[in-house]
């Protein structure tokens, strides 16, 4: 069966940083019984069945099943899924007023409330691991603990907020999470229920989300971006009794940092970043030309690495000698290789390297302030937004280019393929969310004439402001 697109990456990052235990659930309800059938590896039970059992064997046993209504051991699971009818002696309470209510009436009242699939348009379920791609999916069912799932909220929240509001029936939980996000297309969250940890074996620290399809990348994208600010899973303890300062995310414990770099002379620290090949270094020299001191950090990344220099010797003490240049300069290509695989492996690449970019940052921009108690000093940093500097900065300056004008210089200046030139593009935050961050904007997308009148006009406009400051 054919998908509309590839699983298997985004779902693989997902399942890395939220270290899920078991496979993410693609479920799909399926109109004509036989589209079942054309499915890869599709197993179907010998045995009488229930709906949270199909589902452990997906998530655990790495399963792909399909049922019909004929396939569940009573009516009540299809029931919820609607691919059939409960019957009178269901409606009117007598059958779960058996076991889990007081009276008919509060098990009349408890049915009645269950949230069902309308009968008539399905006549199958098909489940599978969403990783293997077995077929476009309605909603997916990811299991995990009270943390993960508070992680996967906080990055469905993270974009487009919205405070989200939960249910529980109590018995038949399922419908908490696949029928509510079926019919409603949001996230449903449930607590499952006695059947559900009886026979689908769901584990006493477990919690079920279901995610609408449609809003797997918005989940997968806001977990990203808080990874990136340090909110991760597994949630490290800070501890009662110690100070926890560092365990803050960097914008609580910057305050200092951010007043030593602004300082309290008449210095404008300007930060300049933009997307790849549009044109970053361009625009600084422009600014360069008029007055402005610059301070490159492609520049000061690698000055750091120089042989014999302490990051240097961090990072060959890590990583061993097999990283380096018959002159004993870094193999770059060779590290990127390593780290590109590895995120802890990246982590630690850069917690060797960024101290001592910072360091030398600091020092130049003292340096340039003490020669000119006025002077306007620029910061050309490409992942400027990504590593969370733009709180350092009097104003950040983001040098705009269209997607297509960034296709066409990698394409001229590098060779690139067009498939790689938007792979690169689109490794990267997009330039329209970076603007969001960005209080200036060049567009260069046009003509160097074009850049150069916006940039004197930019100047004009940063010594106005520092005047007023």
């Amino acid at each position: 069966m054919n998908t509309a697109r590839d699983w298997e990456k985004p779902i693989r990052r997902l399942e890395r940083l939220m270290r899920l235990r078991s496979f993410p659930v693609a479920f799909r309800l399926f109109e004509d019984r036989q589209a079942v059938s054309e499915i890869p590896f599709i197993r179907r039970v010998n045995h009488k069945t229930t709906l949270c059992q199909l589902i452990n064997l997906v998530r655990n046993f790495d399963w792909s099943v399909g049922a019909e209504v004929g396939d569940f051991m009573s009516v009540v699971c299809p029931s919820i899924i609607g691919l059939a009818d409960i019957p009178d002696y269901m409606k009117d309470g007598t059958f779960r007023s058996i076991v889990w209510t007081k009276s008919r009436a509060d098990a009349k009242k408890c049915e009645s409330e269950i949230p069902r699939v309308p009968t008539g348009k399905y006549e199958a379920v098909a489940m599978a691991p969403l990783v293997y791609n077995p077929f476009d999916p309605d909603i997916v069912l990811i299991y995990a603990n009270p943390a993960q799932i508070m992680l996967l909220i906080n990055s469905l929240q993270f974009e487009d907020y919205e405070v989200m509001q939960f249910h529980c029936v109590g018995e038949s939980s399922c419908s908490d999470a696949i029928v509510r996000c079926h019919l409603e297309r949001r996230p449903a969250l449930s607590i499952p229920c006695y059947g559900e940890r009886r026979y689908g074996h769901a584990q006493d620290d477990e919690l079920v989300m279901a995610v609408p399809a449609e809003l797997m990348d918005k989940a997968l994208s806001g977990m990203e971006a808080l990874y990136r600010r340090g909110i991760r899973y597994p949630i490290s303890y800070a501890g009662a009794e110690t100070d926890v300062t560092q365990a803050f995310p960097a914008a609580y414990g910057s305050t200092d940092m951010i007043m030593k770099l602004r300082g309290q002379d008449n210095r404008l620290l300007l930060g300049v970043t933009g997307s790849i090949a549009t044109g970053k270094s361009t625009v600084a020299e422009m600014l360069e030309e008029l007055g402005a001191r610059t301070i490159d950090f492609d520049i000061l990344s690698r000055s750091v690495v120089e042989p014999d220099k302490p990051a240097w010797n961090d990072i060959v003490a890590f990583f061993g000698k097999q990283i380096l240049n018959e002159d004993r300069s870094l193999n770059r290509a060779k590290l990127r290789e390593i780290v590109f695989k590895d995120l802890e492996k990246k982590k630690k690449l850069e917690s060797f390297q960024h101290p001592r970019i910072f360091e030398a940052f600091f020092e130049l921009v003292e340096q340039y302030a003490g020669e000119d108690p006025d002077v306007i000093i620029q910061a050309v940093v490409p992942l400027l937004i990504e590593v969370n500097m733009q709180s350092f900065f009097h104003h950040v300056i983001m040098v705009y280019a269209s997607e297509e004008e960034q296709k066409k210089r990698l394409m001229q200046r590098d060779g690139a393929s067009e498939e790689m030139a938007m792979s690169m593009i689109r490794s990267q935050l997009s330039v329209d969310e970076k603007k969001g961050y960005c209080d200036l904007v060049v567009d260069n997308s046009g003509s160097m004439e074009e850049t150069r009148k916006q940039v004197e006009k930019l100047w004009q406009k940063l010594k106005k402001m520092q005047k007023e400051r």
